[in-house]
């Protein structure tokens, strides 16, 4: 990075970054000096149809993700990817929250540079439980959703705060412990203690989101009970099914009536998925 460069250049030039061995350690860096890089919000802004990653893993559809079972080691390796490829997913989503929204106050920038440090490290530490498998990053097909999520919140970031770390992150509060259960069943301690610190930070995460949300739905004079709601309808939001971690989630900042409204909404969810099945038959 260059010396003199401005704070969302900075940005940009992460978040376009591929190279998975320099790319976390920089993002670290970006965090540790940002405030002192001058934050000129008139550096080009555009939509970014992909951010930068390596040539593989290769992106298929969700439905196309082969399932293995983890009692071999090429499936245990596979969970353990799946879960980098999330968290490199992570590093993009923080870095362009804090690069796109520039509108933003101080305390936001920071927050998700913060956040994008704190993914690369998750990333860091999966990738190595890989190559302990004898894996690597890349080495299993990986699907796109998370950034799909990204272009299709990059208009507002209200919009964004609502939908990717209350609802999509937020799923990894609750995918967490029983994916810990099914490693700690196979004796892989270590990774079950990385998942530990993942867990820890992505409430954490969520948290942030939940503030600004509300923060921004104050601004506007807007309920955030009934806009959450809103856009989980308009969004056609898929991420929402049991069981919650509720623990978890009241500790990132989701009030129990929040809690309620979710777990009804995947119930109903739910029940019309077997509904419409059952109309096929």
């Amino acid at each position: 990075m260059k010396p003199d460069v401005s704070l969302y250049p900075a940005i940009e030039q992460l978040l376009l970054a591929a190279d998975i061995d320099d790319k976390p350690a920089a993002v670290q860096a970006l965090y540790a000096r940002w405030q002192s890089l001058p934050r000129d919000a008139a550096a080009p802004l555009y939509p970014v149809p992909a951010p930068g990653r390596p040539l593989r893993p290769t992106l298929v559809a969700p439905a196309e993700v082969s399932r293995r079972g983890v009692g071999t080691r090429e499936g245990h390796a596979a969970l353990i990817h799946a879960i980098a490829h999330i968290e490199f997913n992570a590093i993009n989503l923080a870095l362009d929250a804090a690069w796109r929204f520039r509108d933003m106050p101080h305390a936001y920038v920071d927050d998700w540079l913060r956040i994008a440090a704190e993914e690369a490290g998750h990333f860091q530490l999966l990738r190595q439980r890989l190559q302990v498998l004898g894996y690597d990053y890349g080495d299993f097909p990986a699907h796109n959703s998370l950034w799909e999520m990204a272009q299709k919140t990059d208009h507002d970031v209200l919009v964004r705060m609502a939908l990717v770390p209350r609802v999509m992150e937020a799923r990894g509060l609750d995918a967490t412990p029983p994916i810990q259960h099914k490693l700690r069943s196979m004796g892989d301690v270590d990774t079950v203690a990385v998942l530990d610190i993942v867990l820890r930070d992505e409430i954490g995460h969520v948290r942030v989101g939940n503030y600004w949300f509300t923060m921004l739905c104050d601004a506007r004079g807007l309920d955030p009970l009934d806009t959450f709601r809103q856009l989980l309808r308009d969004y056609h939001v898929g991420e929402l099914r049991g069981a919650y971690n509720l623990e978890a989630r009241l500790d990132a900042g989701f009030s129990a009536f929040e809690l309620t409204m979710l777990q009804d909404f995947a119930v109903c969810r739910e029940a019309r998925e077997k509904q419409a099945d059952a109309s096929t038959v």
